[in-house]
C-alpha cells in the first residue's frame, strides 16, 4: 500500500513535530504532553491509541467499545485511519512492540 503524503499548512505545525521528535525520555514526553494538552485530551488520545492496538490485534468493535468507553463512531474512525491513513498508527504500534 502506498503511503499517503501529509501536508501541513504552516511552519508552526512543523515546529511542533520537531519538538516532539527531539524529546528523549518518557518524563520529557509526559511533561510536554501535560503542558500542551488537558488531562482529558491526553486520556482521549490514549484511548484512541489503545483502540488502534486492539483493532490491529483483531479485537471486535464491541469489545473495544466496552474496554475503552469510546463510541462506535470513534472506533470506526480509528479503524479507518489505521487501515487507510498514512501508517502512523501502525508504525507507532510496531515501535512499542519492539
Amino acid at each position: 500500500m502506498k503511503k499517503k503524503s501529509v501536508q501541513f499548512p504552516n511552519s508552526d505545525v512543523q515546529k511542533l513535530q520537531e519538538a516532539i521528535l527531539n524529546l528523549r525520555t518518557l518524563p520529557e514526553v509526559r511533561d510536554f504532553l501535560r503542558d500542551l494538552l488537558t488531562e482529558s485530551e491526553i486520556h482521549e488520545f490514549s484511548l484512541r491509541f489503545k483502540a488502534a492496538v486492539m483493532l490491529e490485534a483483531g479485537i471486535k468493535y464491541v469489545d473495544i467499545e466496552h474496554s475503552t468507553g469510546l463510541s462506535s463512531t470513534t472506533v470506526a474512525r480509528v479503524h479507518k485511519w489505521l487501515k487507510n491513513g498514512t501508517g502512523g498508527y501502525r508504525n507507532a504500534i510496531q515501535q512499542i512492540q519492539k
